[in-house]
């Protein structure tokens, strides 16, 4: 059973920093995208950045871009989102995903129907 777990969310004031961290466990095979969402109340879950496998591929919305770095490491099954300058907009819900089959991040990486495995999320309130 594959199991993805989110950490290292919390409350911070407007200009701070974050680091998220996600472990899936549970999963065989290789080559999958994962990838970070996040879901403001009342609100369609949006995507924030991706990374192929091997981490040579990155994607980021236009709105983190400069401001979140996302990484991963393979011998620990998990993955980062580094969260600097952090603003209110980015007050959410972040949740990590990861693909249920290896495959090209030009198929598809931007849609949550993209995306098999799901965390429950983690938490981010940015305080002005």
């Amino acid at each position: 059973q594959v199991r993805v777990v989110e950490s290292g969310g919390g409350s911070v004031q407007a200009g701070g920093s974050l680091r998220l961290s996600c472990v899936v466990s549970g999963r065989t095979g290789i080559g999958y995208t994962m990838a970070w969402f996040l879901q403001a109340p009342g609100k369609e879950r949006e995507f924030v950045a991706a990374t192929s496998w091997s981490g040579s591929t990155k994607s980021y919305a236009d709105s983190v871009k400069g401001r979140f770095t996302i990484s991963k490491d393979n011998t620990k099954n998990t993955m980062y989102l580094q969260m600097n300058s952090l603003r209110s907009e980015d007050t959410a819900v972040y949740h990590c995903a990861a693909q249920g089959s290896a495959q090209n991040m030009a198929v598809g990486h931007l849609n949550p129907l993209d995306y098999a495995y799901w965390g429950q999320g983690t938490q981010v309130t940015v305080t002005s």
